[in-house]
């Protein structure tokens, strides 16, 4: 088979097209055809391994001491069953599938094996390949996180970093609930933002949401590089600040208390359940969320879609096809 190997750490171009053998499905797995798949800011770190100093040693060990243990980056897919274990009953030979792979990665292939019970659901019917895989990895973290909060109807709700694979579904997901929602991110990606159903939006590089006297029931701080002193004076006293990509010092932070009022702050990582990718299917299904696709490459041009999403100005997914 096809596939997108990461030879080292480093650029994109550490990424090569090769020959890897097709993988055999154990009893419990399913073998899955991937159709398209997606490149997330995640996959964009594990490559070139920028992560804080701190965690150098503990994830060398975890990931590969010299290059990627897991070669075959990737985090998330849409395909087809092409094979089913004889030990599992959730799946069938040719069920159209979306699902994350969480680290064990492999995406980025023709061909990919995961147990049965991994996060995995049925497409819905009338999505295409290209847009179900968009909707794993940001729908099951912007879920995790914002039913931490318990929206209410008529809340306040804040997105920072709005526009992203997270940050799209994010502002979906708050609306449905009935909230009104300001999503903040670039001035390019403001357009879109308000297509999806954010009632405000604020370019970051135009304006400082900390200083325009607004205070907000939630804040969800999705890549989490707001300033935490400034960021936290605008949630309401008995507020709710998501933090979903917490620096290490934004993580100790959370400890001490809050210079006023009982506000709640929540950091941590999302976990991936196949009933949250069941319930956003059913979403999806109903029309109440929809996948955002700002460019799709096949998966012979990973690297040029790496670089793209390491620009910074996606808007929504950037999809891998494999044709």
């Amino acid at each position: 088979m096809k596939a997108m190997v990461c030879t080292r750490y480093g650029p994109p171009e550490v990424l090569e097209l090769q020959q890897l053998d097709k993988p055999v499905p154990k009893d419990d797995e399913i073998l899955i055809k991937v159709h398209a798949s997606t490149v997330t800011a995640g996959d964009c770190e594990i490559r070139s391994f920028k992560f804080p100093v701190l965690l150098w040693i503990p994830l060398r060990l975890f990931f590969g001491v010299r290059k990627p243990r897991l070669n075959v980056l990737g985090q998330e897919f849409a395909g087809e069953v092409e094979v089913a274990g004889d030990e599992q009953t959730l799946f069938k030979k040719g069920d159209r599938v979306f699902g994350a792979t969480g680290l064990k990665l492999g995406a980025y292939a023709d061909y990919l094996c995961l147990p049965s019970s991994s996060a995995i659901a049925r497409m819905p019917e009338g999505l295409s390949f290209e847009e179900a895989a968009t909707i794993p990895t940001g729908g099951m973290n912007a879920l995790f996180f914002l039913r931490k909060a318990k929206i209410q109807t008529g809340q306040k709700v804040l997105i920072i970093g709005a526009g992203g694979s997270i940050g799209t579904m994010a502002v979906q997901l708050a609306k449905n609930s009935g909230a009104e929602v300001t999503a903040i991110d670039s001035g390019e990606k403001l357009d879109m933002l308000l297509s999806i159903g954010a009632d405000n939006v604020i370019d970051y590089r135009q304006e400082d949401f900390t200083a325009n006297g607004e205070t907000y029931d939630v804040i969800f701080d999705v890549a989490g590089k707001s300033p935490f002193s400034k960021t936290i004076n605008s949630l309401k006293p008995k507020g709710i600040y998501l933090m979903g990509n917490p620096s290490l010092s934004q993580m100790f932070r959370r400890l001490l208390p809050t210079k006023k009022g009982n506000r709640k702050i929540i950091a941590g990582a999302a976990s991936y359940k196949a009933e949250d990718l069941r319930y956003l299917s059913k979403l999806l299904a109903e029309g109440k969320i929809k996948p955002v696709i700002d460019q799709v490459f096949p998966l012979e041009q990973l690297r040029q879609a790496h670089y793209y999403v390491e620009s910074g100005m996606k808007k929504g997914n950037v999809v891998i096809a494999n044709r």
